[in-house]
């Protein structure tokens, strides 16, 4: 079998290296760290399956261009797509189909968004509507901080046409989990949990991220608490988008919050997650190509098996991400890195220098993921591979897994809407 797989980032690297055990890939863009990048465009490239991996393509219709080619497309169609591309269809479908989350409201003017945030005690949470890789969710306990979010994003300073339309959510305390799982339109069958970091900082300081680490598995999801999120969140999403007449294939991103009264919906995403992926295909012994391809076409019929090995996967960043930072700084040491046992180093924002250098090419560079027997093991190795690696500015944070919550270890629940 051959697979297209649509991207450049850490995600697509990942997601190359999982398929490339049974299938021939090519991935388009790609990058530096990828076997079989090409610059064609994907509709150039002839390949049994393809694999969208980022969400704008998603929310632009590139799956539904694609089939209308005749190919056979892992990833949602545009309608399907909404579930990422606007938080407030989001909130909505949620709302329709029984889906536990925060309450919200929805805004495009000013001043009543302004007496919202001003009705109810902080935190705030305040999230753009459309794409904001990642970074459009802010999360304070300073009601000026809140206000002058909310007049950047409106105003389309902060991020254009994305922030024009604003949801103003319920705090929802609590450690969160994410679960994928892979939809075939009619069936939805989740993979093993994860945890991500999305704080620049050590103790979830600073502002939100796409992802600085994330751990697999989570202690603190036992078999009957995964039973209970397959059963309210991923069940209900594929059923409600196939009673709303979306014929929904590709991965569904279930992001939620732990809180002590239960699971709540934070998100839905479209794609696989960035760095989830890079902890949960690592863990996967089933043939993932065959599945993809099974979702593609309606059916799922192979059965995601998964090691017992725990895997931690440390971001390295430029300097200043996730604001202005520089690009073109050569980096070193990945080599050594990944000649390490237990350690594999994923390309995201890379590229060749002028000189056939390896250099900083985005604000998440490189992923460093430690495999081992648990998650202290894991957690080691991936620090270790990455003492290797340098670069002007590279920031990482120090304490991703290194607290991991035991079971019943949830924190209050602080619903404010």
């Amino acid at each position: 079998m051959k697979v297209c797989v649509v991207g450049s980032g850490g995600r697509e690297h990942a997601l190359c290296l999982a398929l490339s055990r049974t299938a021939e890939v090519v991935c388009t863009p790609g990058n530096p760290g990828i076997a079989g990048s090409t610059n064609l465009p994907v509709e150039e490239i002839e390949a049994d399956l393809y694999v969208i991996g980022p969400e704008a393509p998603l929310v632009d219709g590139l799956a539904d261009r694609l089939r209308a080619m005749g190919r056979l497309v892992f990833g949602p169609g545009a309608d399907g797509a909404r579930l990422e591309g606007s938080k407030a269809w989001m909130k909505e479908f949620a709302e329709r189909h029984g889906i536990p989350s925060a309450g919200h409201a929805t805004f495009e003017e000013l001043e009543p968004a302004l007496a919202r945030l001003r009705s109810v005690e902080g935190p705030w949470v305040i999230k753009t509507d459309g794409l904001a890789a990642g970074k459009g969710v802010l999360v304070t306990h300073d009601l000026a901080e809140a206000e002058a979010d909310v007049r950047d994003k409106l105003s389309g300073a902060a991020f254009g046409e994305a922030g024009r339309r604003v949801v103003i959510e319920g705090y929802l305390d609590g450690p969160e989990v994410s679960v994928l799982a892979v939809c075939d339109g009619r069936r939805a069958v989740a993979l093993v949990p994860a945890q991500d970091f999305k704080r620049a900082a050590d103790g979830d300081a600073g502002p939100n991220t796409g992802g600085m680490g994330a751990y697999s598995p989570v202690p603190i999801v036992d078999e009957g608490l995964l039973e209970e999120i397959d059963e309210d969140f991923v069940q209900r999403a594929i059923q409600g988008l196939a009673a709303d007449g979306i014929d929904y294939r590709g991965v569904l991103y279930v992001g939620l919050a732990l809180t002590s009264k239960g699971p709540k919906l934070v998100e839905f995403n479209v794609r696989f997650g960035d760095p989830e992926t890079q902890v949960i295909l690592p863990r996967m012994t089933a043939d993932l190509a065959a599945m993809l391809q099974e979702a593609a076409a309606g059916e799922i019929r192979t059965v995601p098996e998964f090691t017992d090995e725990a895997t931690v996967v440390v971001v390295a960043a430029s300097g200043g991400y996730p604001g202005d930072f520089a690009i073109g700084h050569a980096i070193h040491g990945v080599e050594a890195a990944a000649a390490m046992a237990g350690v594999q180093v994923i390309q995201a924002g890379t590229a060749w220098g002028p000189g056939g250098e390896l250099v900083t090419a985005g604000g998440r560079v490189l992923g460093v993921t430690g495999t081992g027997p648990d998650l202290a093991s894991a957690r080691r190795r991936a620090y270790e591979g990455l003492s290797h690696i340098t670069f002007e500015g590279m920031q990482y944070r120090s304490d991703i897994a290194g607290a991991a919550p035991a079971n019943g270890e949830a924190a209050e629940h602080g619903e404010q809407l």
